[in-house]
Parts: structure tokens; sequence; C-alpha cells
């Protein structure tokens, strides 16, 4: 396999399951020293065992925090310089869905939590993570969006407000930052079959989820989930040095159902 993070260090959000782990895997497949970081510390240590298996020479640093406590964010950002002198990537993936409520009926307290999560920590750790990569000339940056993030999918006020506010940040800091050798971009992944997508239609349909998610698949013109592994890839295409005049965009990953009619 390629070997295209050689000596480089990336950090990871929410990197105990989904989207993080997978990217995780795939990175550290790929060489790189990956800093950890996940609210659920079991949760974590289970997830770098995992890595280990993948890739039994990876080097790990894991660290159990919440993005939504800016003081916790620029914490492990400085001890993922301490413990690997510079820090070459940034996948700022910590995120949840939160309920599905009309928005009329979406509870305000679960619209100011999925906010704080995946718009405040996403804000949080690209700033404290571009004062690392402008000091020292180079980064890539990957935010996780969602195709929510692109367009209207109903019943999920926090986490498309959100979603879109990701993308905004996205294409902002990467008009701001491309000038010190920074590139900032999202990836915005549809439906892929991971914990969060299989506790969305369990929302939708209880004991039925896995038939609502073949119905749900059915109009995407592939006519299935994405899996997690084709989303890490972008991921890692988007942090690695074959993607230097990518900046300040959003990726839909989702099967061509965005541009469907």
């Amino acid at each position: 396999m390629s070997q295209r993070f050689e000596n480089k260090t990336v950090l990871i959000t929410g990197a105990a399951s989904g989207l993080g782990l997978a990217s995780a895997i795939q990175l550290a497949r790929e060489g790189a020293r990956l800093a950890l970081v996940d609210i659920n510390r079991a949760s974590l240590d289970d997830a770098g065992q995992a890595i280990l298996c993948a890739a039994p020479r990876a080097d790990l640093l894991l660290i159990a925090a919440s993005v939504t406590d800016e003081a916790a964010v620029q914490d492990f950002v400085r001890a993922t310089v301490d413990r690997f002198t510079s820090l070459d990537g940034f996948l700022n993936n910590a995120g949840i869905e939160g309920k599905q409520n009309p928005t009329a009926d979406y509870p305000s307290s679960e619209f100011q939590r999925v906010i704080d999560v995946n718009l405040n920590g996403v804000f949080y750790g690209l700033k404290h993570v571009l004062t690392v990569m402008k000091a020292q000339g180079f980064g890539s940056i990957v935010n996780m969006a969602s195709v929510g993030g692109l367009r209207g999918v109903g019943n999920q006020a926090g986490y498309s407000a959100s979603k879109h506010g990701v993308v905004g940040l996205t294409r902002n800091a990467g008009v701001e930052y491309g000038q010190y050798g920074i590139r900032i971009n999202a990836v915005a992944p549809g439906a892929i079959m991971t914990p969060m997508v299989e506790g969305s239609l369990r929302q939708m349909g209880g004991e039925r989820w896995q038939e609502v998610g073949q119905e749900f698949v059915s109009v995407n013109p592939m006519k299935r989930f994405g899996k997690p592994e084709e989303v890490a890839h972008l991921v890692a295409f988007l942090l690695s040095d074959e993607s230097t005049f990518i900046n300040a965009t959003a990726i839909p990953i989702d099967g061509g159902q965005s541009f469907k009619y």
C-alpha cells in the first residue's frame, strides 16, 4: 500500500467510530502518526486496538476530550504538536445527528446541543489547528460536512443548519489561509452506513429500520448505502500531497443522489 503519510501527523476528532475510525485505519495503513480524539474513552481504546490490528506499527496518541470545550481543544492540539512536533493534517470530524422533528417541533435545547458539537466544535478545531499550521507554513484540513449541508433534507433543523455552517466555515477559511500553504476542504457524505446512520434509521423505523434503510436508498442512483471506507479514501486523498490545488470546496460523496431530480 502507498505510504503517502510516512513521517506525517494527522489529528482526528470523533475518531472512535464511523467515518473517523475508518479514516484513521486508512491513514495508519499509509504510515500516518495519529492523534485520535473522542469523548468516549472506552470506545477510543477499542478504536486504538482496531487500528493497531490493521496497522501494527502505527504510532498513536489517544485523547479523551469534548470538542465543545474550547480549552480542551486547545489542549489536545498542543498535546499533538508536543508529541509529534508538527501537524500535517486535521480531520475535523466529530459530530452528532440529533433528533428528527419538523422545524416548528424541533426542541430548542436539542438545536443548541447539535450546534455546539457540529459547528462550534468544528470552529474551535479550525481556530487552534490553523494557528499551528500558519506558523509552520503548511497543512491540510478536512472538515466533515454532509449533503445535509448542501441541500435541505427535512426533519433535521439542527443537523442541517450546523452542516451548512461547516461548509461556510470551510469556504471562508480556505479563502483566508490558502496564501499560507494551508488547504481547507470539506467532504459531504450522503447515506453512509455508520452507527450514526443506523441510529437515524432506528428513529424512523424502529424494529423495521433495515427495511426502512432499503427504502431510503432505493432512490439513490447506486441503490445502496455508501461504505465508511469509501469516505476514508476521499479523506486520505484530500489530506495528501496528491490534492495540492484543491482548496475551499465541499465534495459530495453520495452515489449521485444530490444531483438526481
